[in-house]
């Protein structure tokens, strides 16, 4: 846990982290789709304007990978995180079109030490991807589990 900034005692619940922002090109959603969801409207332009997302769309499967990588920047990767015993739901709200900027927020909605293991914290966390219009494109909500930098010691 040496030199990590979060650990479960510094989620705070109602607490909101700012994730940064990401520009999302066609060259990607194409690439991502071709290996993982090739369907139509994620690989051609034409197809995309033809179908109800409105132009070329970045695959729901596309847009929650851009979103981890999101989150693994804005504070996973300097956590004391164990992992996550999975996600509660993932919602997609808005299609994701090439030339969006979308800007992460994380918000803590609950916290518990963990009653099985004293070394471990279970944080509950809503997500949200929100567009250059404003518009919420992704939401979803985990629990992640995080090392305590005092084990037992009361939430």
């Amino acid at each position: 846990m040496t030199g990590k900034r979060w650990a479960f005692e510094d989620f705070a619940e109602g607490a909101t982290i700012d994730l940064g922002q990401k520009h999302v090109t066609a060259e990607e959603i194409i690439e991502f789709a071709s290996e993982f969801d090739a369907q139509p409207m994620h690989l051609d332009e034409e197809a995309g304007k033809a179908s109800i997302l409105g132009g070329l769309a970045a695959s729901g499967w596309h847009t929650c990978c851009m979103f981890m990588r999101l989150m693994c920047d804005g504070f996973l990767l300097d956590s004391t995180s164990q992992g996550s015993p999975g996600i509660d739901y993932v919602r997609w709200k808005k299609p994701v079109l090439a030339g969006d900027t979308l800007t992460g927020t994380s918000t803590v909605t609950a916290k518990r030490a963990s009653s099985s293991r004293p070394n471990l914290g279970l944080v509950t966390v809503r997500h949200e991807l929100v567009n250059q219009r404003g518009e919420v494109v992704l939401e979803l909500q985990n629990t992640g589990m995080f090392l305590r930098r005092v084990a037992g010691e009361a939430a």
